[in-house]
């Protein structure tokens, strides 16, 4: 980003609202009867997470989740009507900011829940786990147990697996359901982006979507339902020839084969384009899809520009971001391509 205001800077993300708020739109149809969530961590998932939610809240969201309480304080103060969780429920260290604040741990282990007793904690999250052996309760332990007395605003759990076929997601939803019929709470939640896909049986009282929110398409039945949220941009810094025989970027990893005119753009590795994209991404000039040449540099990227003769240097040029078809061109899961953005990129709402 700029650092003074009379700077622009080379690199931005157009960033389309209307995109957005039709993608939570969509899940929250899918939805069906549960209310429909959101998931603002990272940042927003590379987006800014305060414009998220402000966009999101305007198209109807009530409920979103962060990762730390760090996170949760950019956030603040948040607007009436709205919930805000800390999926890493307390440490130690955070107990000063979230006794009395308004977000919601999401307590996952014993400890976290006698600090939150001790402290005379009000209102919270619980989270099981229910076969991810990640964060969570084992749900094989005397749960209702533990969370006896407990305020609980939202108990969940989280799917492993729900972007496949994978048994375990329907093992994990009969266990989430047994252990609704034992502890009180005021909503339950097991459904990320993919649960969604996967059915009402999944969807309990509250979703929990992430990366489908930003143009991520988790299965195959949300083809054709959600759209491009993120298009990073970039300048050209440079237009040249290279000639017949010469070689291109780092380890002369690629050779033309006749003159070539290539256009250099100010974007890298360091900004979140990664090594992947190497030989297979493309960046758009209007209908033209130029494909990526060489190796892409820290800051600089080599396109063959044989199709747009136009382009040349201060050009504003779009990378090819669709994320399902950026991610098999890369190897990078669709998280990583979003929350890998740099903060270089000027982010622009449109």
């Amino acid at each position: 980003m700029p650092t003074h205001p009379d700077i622009s800077s080379p690199l931005r993300l157009s960033l389309d609202r209307a995109a957005l708020q039709h993608n939570w739109q969509s899940l929250a149809r899918m939805s069906g009867k549960a209310a429909c969530g959101a998931a603002i961590k990272a940042n927003g998932y590379g987006l800014g997470a305060r414009r998220v939610m402000t966009h999101l809240a305007a198209a109807g969201c009530r409920d979103f989740f962060v990762a730390t309480w760090a996170e949760a304080q950019t956030l603040m103060p948040i607007a009436s009507g709205l919930s805000l969780s800390v999926l890493h429920g307390v440490r130690t260290e955070d107990m000063a900011v979230a006794i009395g604040g308004a977000a919601r741990p999401v307590l996952s282990t014993p400890e976290q829940i006698a600090r939150w007793r001790q402290a005379g904690g009000g209102a919270c999250d619980v989270m099981i786990d229910t076969g991810m052996n990640r964060l969570g309760l084992d749900w094989q332990s005397d749960v209702a147990g533990l969370v006896n007395g407990l305020k609980i605003e939202v108990l969940m759990s989280h799917l492993a697996c729900a972007d496949d076929d994978n048994p375990l997601s329907a093992l994990q939803r009969q266990r989430f359901a047994a252990l609704t019929q034992q502890i009180p709470a005021s909503r339950y939640s097991l459904a990320n982006s993919a649960g969604i896909c996967l059915g009402a049986d999944y969807h309990f009282d509250l979703t929990r979507p992430g990366v489908a929110l930003y143009g991520g398409v988790p299965r195959n039945e949300a083809t054709g339902k959600l759209r491009q949220v993120v298009t990073p941009q970039a300048q050209v810094l440079q237009q040249r020839v290279v000639r017949a025989g010469d070689q291109v970027g780092y380890n002369a990893t690629y050779t033309a084969q006749r003159d070539t005119p290539v256009v250099v753009l100010n974007i890298g590795y360091a900004d979140g384009y990664l090594r992947g994209f190497s030989g297979t991404g493309r960046v758009l000039a209007g209908a033209a899809a130029l494909p990526v040449i060489g190796r892409v540099s820290m800051d600089l990227l080599i396109v063959d520009a044989t199709d747009a003769p136009d382009v040349g240097e201060g050009d504003w040029l779009d990378i090819d971001y669709d994320l399902p078809t950026a991610a098999a061109a890369s190897g990078l899961s669709q998280y990583e391509l979003l929350t890998g953005l740099g903060q270089r990129f000027e982010r622009r709402w449109v």
